[in-house]
């Protein structure tokens, strides 16, 4: 038998997925709604009927409202009450008003889930004796559940409820501490005698779970009693003790006591310690905070609040051991002893924070370790790359469990001085989550303004980081936060050229590691023609780790003939270098040997160094498309199109008779499994455009890089030095750069500058003649 419900139900309906319980009718559910378009579900909810159809999750874990993860079986509701708060959020109050089933669902241009729906009526049994006794059950069930979790229910709703078999089993089902699925399964219950046999079971188990809570909370409770009263006889013991002139305190309080006197302590950290130590001998021996404080106690006084390290502020040493650690990088040695200069002439100076921002492998870190040995500090290095916890640099508070201070305390103890050179590796690879932004609190730490009283979250104690001279190192400046870079200096170290990695393989990576490999030079010896095949051909870097890499494997296989009983010597020659390496990994890419229509030489930067970079044009019938291919970057195609439509502008100077409406322009750039970007190579790609179009040949052995504009000027672009040495390893030696990198031609080192031959420009138009001869400008 049925009981109709007096509510006219929509056929279709909005649907609303909750993934946190099952909503039952006549309960009333609270819910906060942040995301867009549930707002607009609810938005047009109350502008219609007030009506919003709920439905459980399968899987909770899935956050998704795919339809397949939804139950087909949920309550309609209205809204009770509504809220709006800033940030589009909103609070509301759902009641809800009968069970429902999804029929199906409807497409629509809705952001959220509408469906066909029909209303499902409760069936109830014939015999009403049966339901009362049911329904008398679930009531008495209920009632011990109260009594046993000591809460008040809301008497008015439970005794109206109490003469309702069917609400009564609502309310029920909605009180329980059940999971999703056993919930939803009373939700699909037409029956309301098996509902409330399903209800009275899952009720009996609660019950008995919650006797046996409160039994265990009982014993706990008589456990924590007697230990209390032991604690209270033993402070009365203590108390007797010390009328009669006995023991006081424990040995090992006394211990720390004396400690703590001993050791030279700024006076709020030594206040801090005896506050500790105080609370420490009034505790309990077994309650857990003792560990807590005796942990917190050692970590201050094995912290260096007073210990310096004498500086050693000699110019001329500090230059021979930067000059032995490291080839070249003058200008970073340079600031380096200014540093040293300006710290000798006002040692209460505040020390600047230096960012050494360059690519793998050139020295950043390395370098950091040669400043504290040129001026006798110790030396911590701390990696922050992939650190997305703001309690790495804090630490956490001494209230979680496993607290320890910040890795910036921790290296500080490492250190055993309060002023050593502090390294902060990677600082452009720092992250942020919901766990906080070790930026933020990496500003304090590297602000002389602020960090003379740094406070980590553990030690809850001022620490002077003033003395601490803090280098980072960087490989790119667009990830560092501006607040953080404001706080440094930025030193560029460049990559290393052909020449400066043969010099650091000579004087450095060769002894290095026939050393580690046990050889002499009785046994191994390398030419230099080698080690320059070696770079050319098995390397291709900013840095020399893949150098040094590639020289230990040569070592280690001679080590192995050695060890077999081979002695003789090896020199490593290029014609002996497949025989140790195998077939060469890389090759450089020539330039071609007599002119070529529409292919113009331009010139790249790479992380490894310059590069050359051909650039090929074709004209061919079609309907005035630009084709561009080579894996080009955004920036690099509008050098394209901006070529493109200056050429298109002036066509009437270069005798262009072409209706750019009927040819496609096909512009490629070999190497296409490389990505390429950036805008240096505009007027390569102007000059292989033009030569396709006038169909005259340009000349090869000459390279260009800049930027051009649509009036045809040619702006500076950057990485000149490592553009012209890469020129010149393909064999160019006449390179044409724009007039405002004029500077950039001194920091090409001398040997190589003389090799070459410069030509500034200005406006594209002055040289178009050189590159593409017979080229002539119509009147």
């Amino acid at each position: 038998m049925t009981r109709a419900t007096v509510l006219d139900l929509p056929e279709i309906l909005p649907i609303l997925p909750n993934p946190d319980e099952i909503v039952y009718p006549y309960s009333i559910v609270p819910m906060t709604i942040t995301k867009s378009a549930i707002a607009e579900l609810v938005d047009d909810a109350v502008h219609t009927n007030k009506m919003i159809c709920v439905v459980g999750l399968k899987n909770r874990m899935d956050s998704s409202t795919r339809t397949e993860n939804l139950y087909r079986t949920g309550t309609v509701t209205g809204i009770d009450r509504l809220y709006r708060f800033p940030g589009n959020i909103i609070r509301l109050h759902l009641r809800g008003l009968v069970r429902f089933r999804i029929l199906e669902f409807i497409e629509t241009d809705k952001p959220y889930i509408m469906a066909r729906v029909e209303k499902l009526e409760s069936v109830f049994p014939l015999d009403d004796v049966e339901l009362d006794a049911w329904q008398n059950t679930v009531r008495i069930q209920l009632k011990q559940i109260f009594e046993l979790t000591r809460s008040i229910p809301d008497d008015s709703l439970f005794m109206e409820f109490s003469g309702d078999a069917e609400k009564l089993s609502y309310l029920a089902a909605s009180r329980i501490d059940a999971g999703v699925k056993e919930k939803q399964r009373i939700l699909e219950v037409d029956n309301v005698l098996e509902r409330l046999w399903l209800l009275s079971g899952i009720l009996e188990k609660e019950i008995r779970i919650l006797k046996l809570r409160n039994k265990i909370q009982g014993q706990v409770r008589t456990e924590i009693e007697k230990d209390q009263k032991e604690y209270i006889l033993k402070e009365q013991m203590k108390a007797i003790q010390k009328e009669l002139g006995g023991e006081s305190e424990n040995p090992e309080a006394e211990e720390l006591r004396q400690r703590i006197e001993e050791k030279d302590l700024p006076e709020s950290v030594c206040n801090a310690a005896m506050e500790e130590l105080d609370r420490l001998t009034r505790m309990h021996p077994g309650i857990p905070e003792v560990a807590v404080i005796r942990n917190y106690i050692e970590w201050i006084l094995c912290l260096p609040w007073m210990i310096s390290t004498k500086d050693r502020l000699d110019i001329n040493r500090a230059q021979i051991v930067l000059e032995k650690d490291h080839y070249d990088l003058k200008d970073v040695k340079e600031r380096v002893l200014e540093f040293l200069a300006v710290r000798k002439l006002n040692p209460e100076g505040k020390a600047p924070i230096l960012c050494f921002v360059g690519p793998p492998g050139v020295g950043k870190t390395s370098m950091g370790r040669s400043i504290a040995r040129a001026i006798s500090r110790k030396f911590v290095r701390l990696s922050l790359g992939g650190v997305h916890d703001e309690a790495e640099i804090r630490g956490h508070r001494r209230t979680y469990i496993g607290a320890m201070p910040g890795k910036i305390i921790q290296g500080l103890k490492e250190a055993g001085s309060n002023n050593p050179v502090f390294m902060l590796d990677e600082v452009d690879k720092i992250g942020s989550d919901f766990r906080g932004d070790p930026t933020s609190a990496l500003l304090e730490v590297l602000d002389p303004e602020q960090n003379f009283s740094f406070r980590d979250n553990y030690m809850n104690v001022p620490f002077d980081l003033s003395g601490v001279q803090f280098i980072t190192t960087a490989n790119r400046t667009d990830t560092i936060p501006s607040p953080l870079m404001d706080r440094m200096e930025i030193i560029r170290i460049p990559g290393y050229t052909s020449a400066e990695k043969l010099e650091i393989a000579r004087r450095y990576l060769v002894k290095r590691q026939m050393k580690n490999s046990g050889l002499t030079g009785r046994i191994l010896r390398f030419q230099r023609k080698g080690l320059s095949r070696m770079i050319a051909d098995h390397t291709r870097e900013a840095g020399v780790r893949e150098l040094e890499r590639t020289i230990g494997k040569v070592c280690r296989k001679v080590a192995m003939k050695v060890a077999r009983g081979n002695d003789d010597l090896v020199i490593i020659t290029p014609s002996r270098l497949p025989q140790f390496l195998g077939p060469r990994k890389f090759s450089r890419m020539r330039v071609l040997d007599k002119p070529c229509v529409g292919v113009s030489t331009g010139l790249a930067w790479t992380p490894a160094g310059g590069e050359v970079l051909l650039i090929e044009s074709t004209i061919m019938s079609g309907k005035g498309e630009l084709i561009l291919t080579g894996q080009l970057g955004e920036v690099m195609q509008e050098s394209a199109k901006t070529a493109l439509s200056w050429i298109r502008t002036n066509a009437d100077d270069y005798g262009l008779k072409t209706n750019f409406r009927e040819i496609d322009i096909h512009l490629h750039v070999p190497a296409g499994a490389t990505p390429k970007d950036g805008p240096s190579a505009g007027v390569a790609i102007l000059v292989s455009l033009l030569s396709a179009l006038t169909g005259k040949p340009v000349v090869p052995d000459i390279a260009v890089t800049g930027e051009i504009s649509l009036q045809g000027r040619v702006m500076p672009v950057g990485g000149i030095k490592e553009k012209v040495l890469g020129a010149l390893a393909a064999g160019i030696t006449r390179v044409f750069i724009p007039l405002e990198n004029s500077r950039s031609i001194e920091e090409i080192p001398e040997e190589n500058r003389d090799l070459m031959q410069f030509e500034l420009i200005e406006k594209v138009q002055d040289v178009l003649d050189i590159f593409i001869p017979g080229l002539k400008e119509v009147d």
